[in-house]
């Protein structure tokens, strides 16, 4: 059963960025983000699946700007947010979703640095590079200096603490990590601690920083590793996809459009007095 909770004008006069825009997360965070009335940044190396959401954005009403990104370059994070700025006038939300892993295909044989060096390189460094690009344009969204923008006074609108919310993405692995997906795990545990930090530092701005460790998502990816399990336990996909359902106490594996309301509420002002933390969506499958 689906639930649809209004959310118009939630995020009414705010411009998001949302990083790793493809057809699951980064699609149904940008859509959710714009049902709610935010103008959207889309961020990806593929300019085709940029250009496929921007599509429905603008379906919504919503205005939505594509500039093909790897945020392992510096210069290319720089120009997403310079870009979101002079395009649509202001940044409010940065939205982290762009990852890498290991490829779980191949066997882990004991430690192997290689294997983590692109989640590492991406998951922290790139996050934290495209973060950064973004932090003067988030203090100047509540009014609270000089937009970098020209140097004119960014637009004033009533924020109890001013600034803006970085939401990061991290995941399940965290707390549950497997050998296949080690470095993938470490980088987003390495993420949430960068978070935390982040959170101390920025909170005299008003910039909030939280993260969203979601569990198991529906999706391509994820029927894909219940087909390739389950030819290699010599089972069904189905009964994969069951064995993980069983582990949740809601019973339940989460689609991305429900865990994309819970980057809406950390994008939204309903969080304002939240920063700092992870909020598991995982259908109870971790309780602490």
């Amino acid at each position: 059963m689906t639930i649809t909770v209004d959310t118009t004008g939630l995020l009414a006069d705010h411009v998001a960025i949302v990083s790793g825009i493809g057809p699951g997360m980064g699609r149904s965070i940008a859509l959710t983000l714009a049902r709610a009335g935010a103008d959207v940044a889309l961020g990806a190396r593929n300019e085709a699946s940029l250009r496929a959401v921007a599509d429905e954005v603008e379906a919504l009403g919503r205005r939505a700007v594509c500039v093909p990104t790897d945020i392992t370059d510096i210069e290319q994070c720089r120009r997403l947010v310079e870009t979101t700025v002079a395009e649509l006038g202001r940044l409010d939300v940065l939205v982290n979703n762009a990852y890498a892993e290991e490829d779980w295909h191949d066997p882990f044989d004991g430690f192997d640095p290689a294997r983590w060096r692109a989640p590492i390189d991406v998951n922290v460094f790139g996050t934290l590079q495209l973060s950064q690009a973004a932090v003067p344009h988030l203090k100047a969204a509540g009014g609270g200096g000089e937009s970098p923008r020209r140097g004119h006074p960014a637009p004033q609108r009533a924020r109890p603490n001013g600034g803006g919310s970085i939401v990061m993405i991290t995941t399940l692995s965290v707390k549950n990590p497997i050998p296949l997906l080690a470095g993938y795990a470490a980088s987003k545990r390495a993420l949430t601690t960068a978070a935390q930090v982040m959170a101390s530092e920025l909170g005299a701005s008003g910039i909030r920083v939280n993260c969203v460790a979601p569990g198991h998502i529906l999706g391509e990816p994820l029927q894909e590793y219940f087909e390739w399990s389950a030819e290699q336990r010599g089972i069904t996909a189905e009964a994969v996809a069951e064995e993980i359902r069983a582990m949740n106490p809601l019973h339940h594996i989460a689609s991305p459009d429900e865990i994309a309301q819970a980057v809406l509420f950390f994008a939204s002002d309903l969080s304002r007095v939240i920063t700092g933390q992870t909020l598991d969506v995982n259908c109870g499958r971790t309780m602490d």
